[in-house]
C-alpha cells in the first residue's frame, strides 16, 4: 500500500484513508468494518464527529475476526477546540481512546487553531462550536501552550505523531519556533478549487505531511446547504475528460491528483463499490499536462470556514 513516511518517528501514513465525517452512529460501525475489508488501513475520526464509539466497534470487530491487527491500523483523531488549555488535552484524549476502545492514536491533530470555552463532556458530548444559549464564546488559549500540551502525549504513550489541521503558513511557522515535537502532519481542505499550493509548498520544505479533506471539493457540502452554488467538481467537463481518457471515475482522478504529489487522501463512501474504486485511485498516472488542468480550476473556493459561523473565527483571513 502507498504510503508516506512520517519525518519525525518514520512511521508509514496510509496515502488514501477512510474519513468518517459525516458517517452516522447507526451505519458507523459497519461502514469501518467494510472499509477494513475493502482494503482501507488508514480511519481518519475526531471528537466533533461524535461517532467514535462506533467506529471503535467496527475496528474491535474487524480485529476479532482477523481482518488485521491494531498495529496493522493507522488510527487518527483531532482535538476540539474546548479543550485547548494544558489541563484539558490530556483528560480528553484519554476519553476519546476510551469510546475508541484502544491504547494510543497514531496520529492526534490540533482540529482548528481555535480555542473556546471549555464544556464538560459529562455536560454536552461533542461540544460542537456553541455555548447552550447558541452563542459562540472564545477561550483565551495560545497555541503554544496547547502544543506543548499535544507533546505531552507523546511523551506519555497516548499517540505516536502529533499535528495540525486548518492552519496557514504563518501559524505553522510559529509552532516550528518552540516545537519540541514538530508538527508531523498538515491536514487541510484541499482540492482543485482550493489548491493552497503555496501552503503545499511550504509544508513539503519543513517535511511536513500533508492530507487533503473534501477532495471532491463542494460534493461533501450539499447535504448540509453550504456548497455556496459551486458547479460540482465529479461533473466538471475538466475532471470529466481525465477521467474518460484513462477509463476511470471522475472520483479517482479527482484523488489521484493529490496522491500523485504525495498528498495524503480520506475520501468517505458508504457504497462498496465506491470504496474499492477510491481506495484503487493510485493504479494509473496523469500527465503533468492533466495535472495542471485539474490545478488551473483553482478559485481559492474555501467550503469550511468557520467565519461562516462567527466573524471572529476568520482563522483564513
Amino acid at each position: 500500500m502507498a504510503s508516506i513516511v512520517l519525518k519525525r518517528t518514520q512511521q508509514k501514513m496510509p496515502l488514501v484513508g477512510f474519513g468518517l465525517w459525516k458517517v452516522t452512529k447507526s451505519t458507523c460501525a459497519d461502514t469501518v468494518y467494510d472499509a477494513i475489508k475493502a482494503g482501507y488501513r488508514l480511519l481518519d475520526g475526531a471528537g466533533d464527529y461524535g461517532n467514535e464509539k462506533e467506529a471503535g466497534e467496527g475496528v474491535r470487530r474487524a480485529i476479532a475476526d482477523g481482518l488485521v491487527k491494531r498495529e496493522d491500523l493507522f488510527i487518527t483523531s483531532k482535538l476540539w477546540n474546548t479543550f485547548h488549555a494544558r489541563d484539558h488535552v490530556k483528560q480528553i484524549t484519554k476519553m476519546q481512546l476510551g469510546l475508541w476502545g484502544i491504547d494510543y492514536f497514531d496520529l492526534f491533530l490540533v482540529h482548528f487553531p481555535v480555542a473556546l470555552r471549555y464544556v464538560d463532556p459529562s455536560h454536552r458530548y461533542p461540544p460542537e462550536w456553541f455555548g447552550d444559549d447558541g452563542k459562540v464564546y472564545l477561550q483565551n488559549t495560545p497555541m503554544h501552550e496547547t502544543w506543548g500540551a499535544m507533546e505531552g502525549l507523546v511523551d506519555d504513550g497516548l499517540t505516536k505523531n502529533i499535528g495540525l489541521s486548518n492552519c496557514q503558513g504563518s501559524l505553522i511557522l510559529d509552532v516550528l519556533r518552540y516545537a519540541k515535537y514538530e508538527p508531523q502532519v498538515l491536514q487541510v481542505e484541499l482540492h482543485p478549487y482550493l489548491a493552497q499550493e503555496a501552503l503545499v509548498k511550504l509544508c513539503k520544505t519543513f517535511g511536513i505531511a500533508v492530507t487533503a479533506y473534501s477532495s471532491f471539493g463542494p460534493q461533501s457540502y450539499v447535504e448540509l446547504g453550504v456548497d455556496k452554488g459551486t458547479p460540482s467538481l465529479l461533473k466538471h467537463n475538466a475532471t470529466s475528460a481525465v477521467a474518460k481518457a484513462h477509463g476511470r471515475t471522475e472520483a479517482q482522478v479527482l484523488l489521484r491528483w493529490a496522491t500523485q504529489r504525495g498528498i495524503a487522501v480520506i475520501p468517505k463512501s458508504n457504497d462498496l463499490g465506491r470504496l474499492a474504486t477510491n481506495l484503487d485511485c493510485n493504479s494509473f498516472d496523469l500527465s503533468e499536462s492533466e495535472l495542471a488542468a485539474l490545478s488551473a480550476l483553482n478559485i481559492n473556493l474555501r467550503l469550511n470556514d468557520p467565519a461562516d459561523i462567527d466573524g471572529r473565527l476568520a482563522i483564513f483571513a
